[in-house]
């Protein structure tokens, strides 16, 4: 199976409306994305929807693998968060991969709030496909 770029996809995809279109770069080993929270991610009243934030997480591990040309999709993910994240934050997203051992790949990844604050971190298990 190859896993093919369109475009179209909802957390970094360039050509779709109503995405997050997260952009990344390389910081060393981690791969760093920016996901500034609008009014449109909303749960509760001001307040991030914990399902975007965990979108932006695997997405910042699953384009991570990506990049490293590891033809893989998440298989587990686990969120753990720390505080609440308000409408009008910049989050500072940053994934790394912690173990390859084919067909599996472990990456982590954490959010950090203007402050500094860890807001979320991710683990995944990735599996080649």
């Amino acid at each position: 199976m190859k896993l093919d770029v369109d475009e179209m996809c909802f957390a970094c995809g360039r050509k779709n409306p109503i995405g997050l279109k997260l952009a990344f770069a390389f910081d060393g080993d981690d791969y760093v994305t920016t996901f500034d929270v609008r009014p449109e991610h909303q749960g509760w009243t001001g307040i991030v929807h914990g399902g975007l934030l965990a979108t932006a997480l695997d997405e910042t591990m699953a384009r991570l693998l990506w990049e490293k040309e590891i033809n893989a999709i998440t298989g587990r993910l686990e969120v753990r968060y720390h505080q609440p994240v308000r409408i009008g934050d910049s989050l500072r997203i940053r994934g790394r991969i912690t173990r390859h051992r084919p067909p599996m790949v472990e990456t982590t990844a954490e959010a950090v709030n203007a402050d500094g604050a860890l807001v979320a971190e991710a683990k995944a298990t990735s599996l080649k496909v």
